[in-house]
């Protein structure tokens, strides 16, 4: 972990939040590189504590995989100048939306055609849009005013290569996350 990017500032550098599919571990793991940060995605703390997200759901439900999500979130965001990556339901868990208030978020949002090639290549291993683009259409539907709420910034993965996103996403947390909403 690095102390350049905040040096007087607790907390991580930058929260990517956004709809499943996104690209928040792939862009954060850039961003990370580019600020020279240490990268924590929340989905992975959960998987190696507890197994696998889909199996978590099947045995034990949607509840104890979100309280799972909670504690996750909560040690990620104590981690000082971290990239952290958020799964895409952990904003809907009021704990978590409130602790992500004062926090530098970004939105990475996509379109559904985007998001169709994707989910093909992925769909099976994500529970809430295994039925695939209309239920991830829903899901997002019914997330996206949190996300905006939250989100300082927004980026769209759509069609811009990562590299370049996390680079620009680099560049505003070196510039102090001013607000900024019109990004793509």
């Amino acid at each position: 972990v690095t102390d350049t990017v905040h040096p007087d500032a607790g907390g991580p550098a930058v929260v990517l939040i956004g709809p499943p599919a996104a690209g928040k571990t792939r862009i954060g793991k850039r961003v990370a590189r580019a600020l020279e940060a240490e990268f924590i995605d929340t989905d992975r703390m959960i998987v190696d504590q507890h197994g696998p997200i889909p199996d978590i759901f099947e045995r034990e439900g949607e509840p104890a995989f979100r309280a799972y999500e909670r504690d996750a979130v909560a040690d990620a965001l104590a981690v000082d100048g971290a990239v952290v990556a958020l799964g895409g339901g952990a904003v809907m868990t009021p704990e978590t939306a409130e602790r992500l208030a004062a926090q530098p978020v970004v939105l990475l949002t996509l379109s559904a055609e985007a998001v169709a090639v994707r989910l093909g290549k992925s769909g099976s291993s994500r529970p809430l849009v295994a039925g695939g683009l209309a239920q991830w259409e829903a899901l997002v539907e019914r997330r996206m005013p949190t996300y905006e709420r939250l989100a300082r910034a927004v980026w769209d993965t759509s069609t811009f290569p990562a590299d370049r996103i996390a680079l620009d996403i680099a560049d505003w947390v070196r510039a102090g996350a001013p607000e900024r909403k019109d990004a793509s």
